[in-house]
Parts: structure tokens; sequence; C-alpha cells
């Protein structure tokens, strides 16, 4: 057991306690998996993060993320979170982009000012969803078939069913069924009439006859992003508001360049800063 470096991060919003928090342990090395794992359960949070040296050579640091009960080999907020803390910590970067080590490979990082943007992963699978899942999401959102005007596919490593209603007021407003919706990834996004998001957008994690709903998704709104703006649906820059339903204030940054990639970014602030014993 020995002190090492900690901050928990604060990551979509520029206001502490308003995104979605991070653990991140700023110097991992010599623990074991199991190790990794006991803490992230322990932290109760969704995610938490262990700096690692690289083992490739572009790479300016290596980290591994974990959730409750499993490793994951990508995550959008962790990324970003582990970006900011490491960057305050003293990490100095090889080039002008964030290049991360991580369980899907190198992952390149923008610095805006104070904001932070990864590159979104391609999909891993996209296309329209099969008309049973969408019927059965529709019961499990408690809306009609129709109030879907669009659907697709969003994996991108989690298995995201994405839908599209047609307000955000309507989106705001579900009151999804766990039971029915059992075992369904399901990302849900409708449009902002007025204000400085274009989007609002929920995520739902139903398991064990109970849901779970996460404040600010990185991977659901890079993966929705993909498909909005490949469909016409979105512009190629916008703002989705997410966490609104949970009391939070999360914004993320959407933007696709000139060769097609699709930018993820958003602000973070660092909450809680010291040492662990791990």
């Amino acid at each position: 057991m020995q002190p090492r470096p900690f901050a928990q991060v604060d990551v979509f919003t520029a206001t502490p306690y308003l995104g979605n928090p991070l653990a991140v342990v700023l110097d991992g090395t010599g623990l074991t998996t199991a190790q990794m794992q006991a803490f992230t359960d322990w932290t109760n949070l969704s995610e938490a993060t262990f700096i690692l040296p690289p083992t490739h050579p572009q790479a300016d640091y290596a980290v591994r993320i974990f959730c409750p009960g499993r490793e994951l080999p990508f995550a959008g907020h962790p990324t970003l979170g582990s970006c900011h803390a490491w960057l305050q910590a003293g990490g100095v970067p090889k080039t002008q982009e964030v290049v991360q080590e991580c369980g899907v490979g190198l992952v390149k990082i923008q610095r805006n000012g104070g904001r932070l943007a990864f590159a979104a992963p391609p999909l891993r699978r996209g296309g329209p969803l099969d008309e049973a899942d969408v019927q059965l999401i529709a019961k499990g959102l408690g809306v009609a078939r129709s109030d879907i005007l669009h659907h697709a596919w969003c994996n991108n490593g989690p298995q995201w069913r994405g839908v599209m209603l047609g307000s955000a007021k309507q989106v705001l407003a579900l009151t999804p069924d766990p039971q029915v919706l059992q075992g369904l990834d399901v990302g849900v996004v409708g449009a902002h009439e007025r204000g400085d998001a274009q989007f609002e957008v929920r995520a739902f994690f139903p398991g064990n006859n109970s849901l779970a709903e996460d404040p600010v998704t990185g991977s659901l709104n890079a993966a929705l992003a993909q498909w909005l703006m490949g469909a016409g649906l979105a512009p190629e820059h916008y703002i989705a508001s997410q966490g609104t339903a949970l009391g939070r204030s999360g914004r993320v940054h959407l933007d696709r360049d000139a060769s097609g990639q699709v930018w993820v970014g958003g602000d973070s602030v660092t909450c809680i800063s010291g040492s662990v014993v791990l």
C-alpha cells in the first residue's frame, strides 16, 4: 500500500458538480487488475481510470478504464477527464495533440484552450434497428411507436441503440420501464427549440429490474453525432445537453472536420485533488 496522486474530475462541465464525475489515479504502476477493479467499485462512481506509462512510442500516456464490475476498452468522459488530470499534473504531450493509449488503441485528443475533444472511434455497427427492437424501446420509454422519428444502431464498443423523438421536451419527460428495456442500452435524443444546446440527450442502462441513467455520456454522444450528421439530421457543429433530468448541466460539443472525423469535446474541472492509498 502506498500513497498515489489522485484527482476527482467533473467532465463535460465548467461548473463543479454539474457534469459526470470521474476518479483518476495518476500513478497506477504496480497495481493488479483486481486491485484497480476493487478501487473502482469502492468509489461508487460510473468510472475510474489509472494512468500508466505508455507502451506505444506515439502515446503520451496509457490509461486503463474501469466501471463497476468490469474493464472498458474505451469510454468518452474517462478519456477527457484523464487527459485533463494528466495535463494538470504536469503532463507534457509530445506533439500539439495529446495521444492516449487505451484498450482500443491510440486516441487523439485536441486542446482548444481549456476544452478537450477526442476523436470519435469508428462505429462498429450502424444502420437502422430491427422493427421489433424499435417497438420494444417505444414501449419501454412509454411513448407511441410513431413518436420515434428515426432510429439507428450506435455501437462504438457500447452497444447503443439510438432513437430520436420529436422534441427535447419529450425526451425530458420520459419515465422508462426498466423491466421492458432489460438488457438494452438506449440513447434518446430530441431537438431543442431554443437555447445554447441544439439537442437533449439521455442515456439509459436498464438491468436487474432497475434503471440507471448516465449524467453525461461521451461514447453515446460520439455515436449519435456520427449517425445524425451522416443522416443529415444534425449540423456538422452542434452542442448537446445531457443530465438535465438528473439535476446536472452537461454540455457536449460535437464537430465534424473537413476529413469527416467527428470530435467530441467538453470542459472538465477538478473537484478533489490529493492522494489515495493503494
